[in-house]
């Protein structure tokens, strides 16, 4: 449309801080999400009917790897791995599943995965069966931008993530290559490919997103959320609760519910009713149907926002297990406690 090159100003910033941020040549911003991002990529680099190796939704993949109701999954041909039952990916399985299947694109990411992925690793594997290797970074990407977690530049063909998560920007995708030629076929697989219109009140957030993003603060911040993080699993695992690979690596953590008679619907269920925002998750072999699960997911990001610190994690700790384990007997302590936690830790100090 006529008039565009004022708006494009504000694009292209988005642009040059995003390939500021995470060390890459090109990036496109104008993905509305990250499942759009992702779906663009299948688009750039796929045909109809193309083998994808993902992670299984069940075992912390994500929908848009391949889930059969997802157009991942309907349109590709979409095969899986899983982890161990420590938690762990394991790589020698991975190489013969991927010699197996033989894909045309291996994702890397996840969205319940508490651990460290190997880029490099994945990165041999996919050379093994001459595979694109596309990582999908949404969860973790804040980490990966301060350096906490391996960065996929240099191992990845491509790369997509969403800008809020951990990277606390408004909500939306992006979808990033240090390729000239994979960076023109996915621009065409956004537009025209996939979108129209860009929604450029969202861009001109991920701009100020990114921004933000490279400030000294911000590593001070994802820093924090790592902290807490470990001292909020290890008081779990003190307090007897089952962690899926046994603690965490990274913000978020999930809870193994099995044995204790309370579903992750439940859970989420009693923990909504005291103000406390969790969300129920599968855990691998999980016996429960997807909306049920036996899993809880519960993350640090939010609560480190608000100025919450490891000492902190002790009693979010004890709240989460007081509602597993008593919730009848102590849900106005809890309540009460949610209301005193964010009494000392207000949103707007001035408000």
């Amino acid at each position: 449309y006529g008039g565009c090159e004022y708006v494009d100003v504000v694009e292209n910033l988005a642009i040059e801080r995003c390939c500021k941020l995470f060390g890459v040549q090109y990036a496109n911003v104008q993905p509305h999400s990250g499942t759009q991002a992702n779906l663009a990529v299948y688009l750039a680099f796929l045909q109809p009917g193309d083998r994808i190796l993902g992670m299984d939704l069940s075992h912390g993949g994500h929908l848009s790897h391949g889930m059969a109701k997802n157009m991942s999954g309907s349109v590709y041909e979409a095969h899986f791995y899983q982890i161990e039952e420590d938690g762990s990916i394991n790589y020698d399985k991975l190489l013969a599943r991927a010699k197996e299947v033989q894909p045309k694109l291996i994702v890397v990411g996840a969205s319940a995965y508490p651990r460290v992925l190997d880029f490099k690793k994945f990165r041999k594997i996919a050379d093994e069966v001459d595979a694109i290797l596309f990582a999908d970074i949404a969860h973790i990407a804040g980490l990966v931008a301060t350096g906490l977690h391996p960065s996929p530049v240099g191992y990845a063909d491509v790369i997509t993530t969403t800008t809020h998560k951990t990277l606390r920007g408004t909500r939306g995708g992006v979808i990033m290559t240090n390729n000239e030629a994979y960076a023109k076929k996915i621009n065409s697989a956004v537009f025209p490919g996939s979108q129209g219109g860009p929604l450029m009140h969202v861009i001109a957030a991920k701009a100020v997103g990114f921004a933000e993003a490279l400030q000294p603060s911000f590593k001070i911040y994802q820093e924090q959320i790592v902290k807490n993080a470990k001292a909020l699993a290890q008081a779990f695992l003190d307090r007897d609760v089952h962690l899926v690979a046994g603690g965490t690596d990274n913000h978020l953590m999930l809870l193994d519910l099995r044995g204790t008679g309370v579903t992750g619907r439940e859970l989420q269920h009693r923990l909504d009713d005291v103000n406390i925002t969790t969300n129920k998750n599968g855990v691998p072999n999980d016996p429960e149907k997807p909306f049920i699960t036996s899993g809880l997911r519960v993350g640090t990001p939010a609560v480190t926002t608000r100025g919450l610190v490891e000492t902190d994690m002790e009693i979010i700790a004890d709240m989460i297990v007081d509602a597993l384990h008593d919730y009848a007997a102590k849900k106005e302590s809890i309540i009460a406690r949610v209301a005193e936690i964010c009494e000392r830790y207000p949103l707007y100090e001035n408000l």
